[in-house]
């Protein structure tokens, strides 16, 4: 059998939705969004504060239910069987989701208990998301006297824990300095290439977007208004246009833009507060 290479079109997508909508009062947050992820993917999700990023992953992972259309992640509807969703996907939000009191260990002891790992392959799972991490020497250290990039990789140690086919990061870098920030991609990529894990990211950062995603879909207003690779999306405003310019043209609005555990518990809880 021939393999589908990481991000190559298949047959169904590994997400899919159709005329997913999401309506809060007389708020149209997400509209009509019809989207599709392939297998193995790095998906990133750009677009304004407000633009529906973070609603469009909660439905997806789902702790919202949609108003009207349909979601499937991992081969299960959203609505029909989100105890199966959450069986085969990781997420890692905005907000701190590490406790800070226990150690990286014992953090990934808890998140192996919750997402049910067995018994006897909780030892083997825990030393390789440590591994894989790059967290070995900080496993019995407190997650308190962490940097921002160690509480991130942490975090996405976390979610992998139970080996699931999708992970979704909200802003998996707000927060963190640059040197941290390329040590998470790294991190990710290494995710998708060993694992196989199909992976969608929002981010406001545009050069996260450009190096990390094999495409992008642009949400405005709750409306998916674009969808492509990072250089055909830049090609259709011309020969020397950015992300940003991209951002802009399609949105109307120009984009804004690690220390210690509670600088990073602040920073996210302001992203938090307007996404």
């Amino acid at each position: 059998m021939t393999s589908i290479p990481y991000g190559a079109p298949s047959a169904t997508g590994i997400i899919e939705t159709h005329a997913l909508t999401k309506r809060f009062g007389n708020l149209i947050a997400i509209d009509d969004v019809s989207l599709q992820v392939w297998p193995g993917e790095i998906f990133g999700l750009i677009g304004p504060n407000g633009a529906g990023k973070s609603t469009l992953i909660k439905m997806l992972t789902t702790l919202l239910p949609p108003s009207s259309g349909t979601a499937q992640v991992a081969g299960f509807d959203v609505t029909r069987h989100p105890e199966k969703v959450r069986a085969h996907i990781g997420y890692v939000p905005q907000l701190l989701s590490a406790d800070r009191a226990l150690s990286a260990y014992e953090n990934l002891l808890v998140s192996a208990r919750l997402y049910l790992v067995p018994r006897k392959e909780r030892e083997a799972r825990i030393a390789a998301a440590l591994r894989l991490m790059d967290l070995e020497d900080a496993a019995q250290r407190l997650v308190e006297n962490f940097s921002g990039g160690m509480i991130r990789r942490l975090e996405i140690a976390q979610s992998m824990i139970h080996e699931p086919a999708v992970l979704f990061m909200d802003e998996p870098t707000v927060g963190l300095d640059p040197v941290a920030r390329h040590a998470v991609w790294d991190h990710v990529r290494a995710l998708r290439e060993r694992l196989g894990t199909t992976i969608l990211i929002t981010t406001h950062l545009m050069d996260e977007a450009d190096e990390l995603c094999g495409r992008i879909g642009v949400l405005h207003m709750g409306r998916l208004a674009e969808v492509g690779s990072p250089q055909e999306l830049k090609a259709r405003i011309g020969p020397d246009a950015t992300l940003e310019d991209v951002f802009t043209h399609v949105t109307g609005t120009e984009m804004t833009s690690g220390g210690s555990y509670r600088d990073v518990r602040q920073t996210r809880a302001s992203a938090r507060v307007h996404s």
